[in-house]
């Protein structure tokens, strides 16, 4: 019998497929102003197929590397809390252990990509969270806090080296004369991260049901990793920073870095990046916080064990929600343009903010899921909103060591709030109450974001 947890499934996955049809059918009616101004570029064949290549090659690494973050989200938690019975406190602390590397490492990786290439850091990303899905196969604490060392420098170089290389040869191949622009290559990343996520949140519960061991996702993703390992080994070029004003002989390059000081004084005074920073700092601090305590939620909503929830399809239903928003931002930026992207960020924000306020007001297990899942719906819009905005205002010579600073506030806003982490139910209500913070630029004074609401975590924790 179909519980309420399929049946949502299905609603969300109707949505998705119905939109993409929609969307589907819009593509096949171009318009004649599209039509003269493709006739206009004159696009070649030959652009066309290396275009083509370019993003089959780039989107299926990207699948594969995040099918092997996606695997272990849905049993992170459950793992070391259930499965080798660790105190709420240690789980918090191994999150704090991950997040402090990427805090540490952000801007360490970023230079190492730019100087040494995108595509040699993405190789060593294959490797080091490879070691990090092992590290799970010793349910000890140094090999497990070790384990977690390495998920956070890989997280780093994830939302750092894999961007930039992408951006940098968009740019590099004017990707864009062939018929794509950059926003609709987020938005259909984000939708197949999506789809990724899915598959995986649903597959990860039949190697649970299988195995009986919560390790085994963990081994899938190392599995997957070694198989995009081989696709950038074998197919990939090398990009560096500011490799597309050099000499394009590898021979001959060396990359004139600027210094940490005139990276950080360039994050400071363009107002843009600031505030996108910022922005990211708190909406992505609170995602990760939600990784961290949906499981718990919904278990004391449901007056049930963590054991008992399906999560495998709980997650996949919140990546559900996650490709719908990407494909409502696809509708309201690409095809109606009804909004920019810069404007759809208040609109997001206030969502999320939102609907985090529904465990506080009700223990309602049913009320409390589709609020989850409104707020993974504006992680979908979120993404490739704030994944055009860095591609358009980041110079591609130094993005990715921008991108890895500019992840810096976001590890140490999570490190903070999980390190002082209690148990109970008390503590997690106060991480999902938010308050709306003031109204910041994003794009030169005249288009408004509202910054992202900030975790009331001090006293109210206490």
């Amino acid at each position: 019998m179909m519980n309420s947890y399929d049946s949502a499934f299905l609603v969300l996955i109707s949505a998705c497929g119905l939109l993409t049809w929609q969307q589907y059918h819009k593509k096949n009616e171009t318009s004649p102003d599209e039509k003269a101004l493709t006739q206009l570029n004159a696009v070649t064949p030959r652009a066309k197929a290396e275009a083509s290549q370019f993003t089959r090659l780039f989107l299926a690494v990207y699948s594969l590397v995040m099918a092997s973050d996606w695997l272990q989200g849905p049993y992170v938690y459950s793992l070391y809390k259930d499965q080798f019975g660790l105190q709420e406190r240690i789980v918090g602390l191994l999150f704090v252990t991950g997040f402090l590397s990427g805090a540490i490492s952000g801007y360490f990786v970023g230079q190492f990509a730019d100087k040494h290439g995108r595509r040699t850091a993405c190789l060593i990303f294959c490797v080091t969270y490879s070691v990090s899905c092992f590290s799970t196969l010793v349910p000890s604490l140094p090999v497990l806090f070790f384990g977690r060392v390495f998920g956070g420098l890989s997280t780093s170089v994830m939302y750092s080296a894999f961007e930039s290389w992408m951006v940098t040869e968009f740019h590099k191949r004017r990707i864009d004369q062939a018929g794509t622009s950059l926003s609709s290559m987020f938005g259909i990343m984000t939708t197949l991260n999506s789809i990724v996520a899915i598959l995986s949140g649903v597959f990860s519960e039949w190697l649970v049901e299988v195995t009986h061991t919560k390790r085994a996702p963990f081994m899938a993703s190392a599995g997957l990793l070694t198989i995009a390992f081989w696709i950038i080994w074998a197919y990939w070029s090398e990009n560096y920073g500011d490799s597309h004003d050099v000499d394009p002989n590898p021979a001959n390059l060396t990359p004139q870095l600027p210094p940490a000081q005139s990276i950080l004084k360039t994050i400071i005074t363009d107002k843009r990046i600031l505030t996108l920073g910022l922005a990211s700092c708190f909406f992505e601090g609170s995602m990760y916080l939600f990784v961290f305590f949906w499981t718990p939620a919904l278990k004391a909503a449901s007056n049930a064990s963590t054991l008992s929830l399906p999560l495998g399809m709980i997650f996949a239903s919140f990546m559900a929600s996650v490709m719908l928003g990407s494909l409502l931002f696809n509708l309201l930026i690409s095809k109606y343009q009804l909004l920019s992207p810069s404007r759809l960020l208040t609109i997001i924000f206030a969502m999320a903010s939102s609907s985090l306020l529904t465990p506080l007001l009700t223990r309602n297990e049913c009320l409390t899921f589709w609020s989850f899942c409104v707020f993974e719906l504006c992680v979908g819009m979120y993404w490739p909103s704030v994944g055009y905005l860095k591609g358009r205002f980041v110079e591609d010579g130094v993005r990715a060591r921008v991108y890895g600073m500019l992840r810096i506030p976001l590890n140490v806003f999570v490190v903070v709030a999980l390190g002082v982490m209690r148990e109970g139910e008390a503590y997690r209500n106060a991480v999902f109450l938010k308050r709306e913070d003031r109204t910041l630029s994003v794009d030169g004074g005249v288009e408004k974001a509202g910054l992202s609401p900030v975790m009331e975590l001090g006293a109210k924790s206490a």
